[in-house]
């Protein structure tokens, strides 16, 4: 069923744009998450510039922006060191050159100075690409075929990963031995017979499978932080018990950081929770909103690379524009002080939008850490997946996210996504989405 925007006038650009776009591009848009299935329905806003922690739309409204591409925007739009760098770089230098130059290994000595467990770095192009890289290491160092991953995550679109994502739990299997569920039609069913499925937050459950299974698991692939059925936290215990797991059986522990990476600190979610995987991916956080990304980890492993074992190719791989934004980038965030004051921000966000949703009686809590959070609108406490699925209640998320819309606060309209918070957003953006936040939720159902 297609829903209306609640004032479908202050978004007439977009439409028109969109019946445009859809004559020319499936769905009307380059990336499923954009999509009106994805919950920007009836269409999608259509941007027209970002400044800052503000987005602009194609009908002149200005929003707080929360949703900053779904990550990558960590200093904001248009962060001006960062541009300035890959503008230079372009006239400098020019853009591609299927060879080296030095610029790469300063931004590798960077990433390896702040994030203890990187050994070694490459650069990739995408998220989607390093894990497909980190998965073949796995599998060649390990001389193991099968790989465990939780419900609920998203690492990247290929084949061997692209399953059970939010899966139906009619189709999903019994809560602690999950089976595999493709994420649609066309993946090969040999992908899904290489995965091992289990419940996140679950110690005994992971702990079963590598007692049952440990001679032939090549790696768990987790993200520290579930970021991509909203946003779940670890349990206390649970990152530690799975690392001692991993290390036990000679397991790579793979760490997908493409979102927690450099937005939970310089050393991303294993430096805030004081963990080492052996193989860490990073992405959205490290160009500044500039495509670039990044697999680093033991040098053991990472040596099947040096030596030609294990392939890591692409044309477009460290990019004179990857490299210039990422070290400009990491410059910015090595600041003294810049996480601090973020985090501090955040704070004083969380408590006043846990405030909010108290006064107003609602069957809501906020859930988050440092500069990514999310509004559960549920009864009970979230853990895994499976909780998501049941408790959480998407129709009210949509209320609540068009009234903020209308009060100009942009996130993704869809509940299992994120608010990300950027280091452009200011005290005064806080204050102005606290106040949209009162009178968008004093229209929402309260409990009974």
């Amino acid at each position: 069923m297609t829903m209306t925007y609640r004032t479908p006038a202050r978004t007439a650009g977009s439409e028109r744009l969109y019946r445009t776009a859809c004559e020319l591009i499936p769905a009307g848009v380059n990336s499923t998450a954009r999509a009106r299935f994805s919950g920007w329905d009836p269409y999608p806003l259509f941007a027209d510039h970002g400044t800052g922690a503000h987005l602009f739309d194609a009908d002149g409204n200005r929003y707080i922006d929360y949703l900053l591409g779904l990550g990558p925007m960590i200093l904001g739009h248009r962060p001006p060191k960062v541009t300035a760098a890959v503008v230079e770089a372009i006239q400098r230098q020019g853009t591609c050159f299927a060879l080296p130059t030095a610029a790469e290994a300063v931004v590798a000595r960077k990433i390896i100075s702040l994030v203890p467990s990187v050994e070694q770095v490459r650069l990739c192009n995408t998220g989607t690409e390093a894990i497909i890289y980190a998965l073949r290491l796995a599998r060649t160092f390990t001389g193991r075929r099968k790989v465990v991953r939780f419900e609920g995550m998203y690492h990247g679109f290929s084949d061997g990963v692209y399953w059970s994502k939010h899966p139906h739990l009619d189709q999903a299997g019994p809560e602690d031995r999950p089976l595999a569920v493709p994420q649609g039609p066309g993946m090969p069913a040999s992908a899904g017979d290489q995965l091992i499925i289990l419940p996140w937050n679950d110690v005994a459950a992971l702990r079963a499978a590598i007692a049952r299974e440990g001679d032939d698991i090549a790696a768990v692939l987790t993200e520290p932080v579930m970021c991509n059925t909203g946003c779940i936290l670890p349990e206390p215990g649970y990152l530690e018990a799975m690392r001692e797991l991993t290390a036990a059986r000679g397991i790579v522990l793979i760490y997908d950081e493409v979102i927690t990476g450099f937005r939970l600190g310089v050393a991303g979610a294993q430096g805030h929770y004081g963990i080492r995987p052996d193989l860490s991916v990073f992405a959205k956080g490290l160009g500044g909103g500039f495509p670039v990304a990044a697999l680093g980890g033991r040098r053991d492993i990472l040596a099947l690379v040096a030596d030609g074992s294990v392939s890591m190719a692409g044309t477009y791989s460290a990019n004179a524009i990857a490299v210039a934004a990422a070290n400009a980038a990491l410059d910015e965030l090595a600041v003294p002080g810049m996480y601090e004051g973020i985090y501090a921000r955040c704070g004083r966000f969380y408590d006043g939008l846990q405030k909010v949703l108290h006064d107003a009686r609602l069957p809501a809590y906020v859930v988050g850490v440092g500069p990514v959070l999310q509004v559960w609108f549920a009864k009970q406490p979230i853990r895994n997946y499976r909780d998501a699925a049941r408790h959480a209640s998407h129709e009210m998320f949509r209320l609540w996210w068009e009234g903020m819309l209308d009060r100009g606060v942009l996130f993704h309209p869809g509940a299992f996504e994120n608010l990300f918070v950027s280091f452009a957003h200011t005290d005064d953006d806080i204050d102005e989405t606290l106040e949209a936040a009162r009178h968008a939720a004093a229209q929402l159902p309260a409990h009974g």
